[in-house]
């Protein structure tokens, strides 16, 4: 199964989190200070709330999670075929995860997208994911 993610900012990681679990109607899969994350089934959704007051409502990053570490090579390879793969990642902790992935390049717009998969959980955040600094 692969499924979208989507990263906002939030003011309010309480707020945001209340909100985000009536909508969907389903409870965070992890929560963490100035963190929060949901697993959608209906629409298949990964949801990433990172607070970050001053921003909120506005766009973090984009992903795409897939089930495997063979899935992101296969991105990898597909993407790179196509001139947009961009910066890898191995065994990066990120979002408090331990995660393969790779950061897509020359998206229209400048918007961030990762195509990533999950190793293992992580009890720290992690280091900025991205060149930019920024991460989920």
């Amino acid at each position: 199964m692969s499924r979208i993610q989507l990263a906002l900012n939030v003011d309010d990681i309480g707020a945001a989190t209340e909100f985000y679990a009536k909508l969907f109607g389903v409870e965070p899969a992890k929560q963490r200070p100035g963190y929060a994350n949901f697993a959608v089934t209906n629409p298949p959704l990964k949801l990433v709330l990172l607070e970050n007051p001053g921003h909120g409502g506005t766009l973090n990053h984009l992903g795409v999670e897939v089930e495997s570490t063979e899935e992101v090579e296969a991105e990898l390879t597909r993407l790179g075929d196509l001139g947009l793969a961009g910066t890898e990642e191995r065994a990066t902790t990120c979002c408090y995860a331990t995660q393969d992935k790779f950061w897509v390049e020359g998206t229209p717009s400048d918007e961030r997208w990762e195509i990533y998969t999950v190793l293992a959980d992580s009890a720290t955040f992690g280091e900025p994911c991205a060149p930019t600094g920024a991460c989920c």
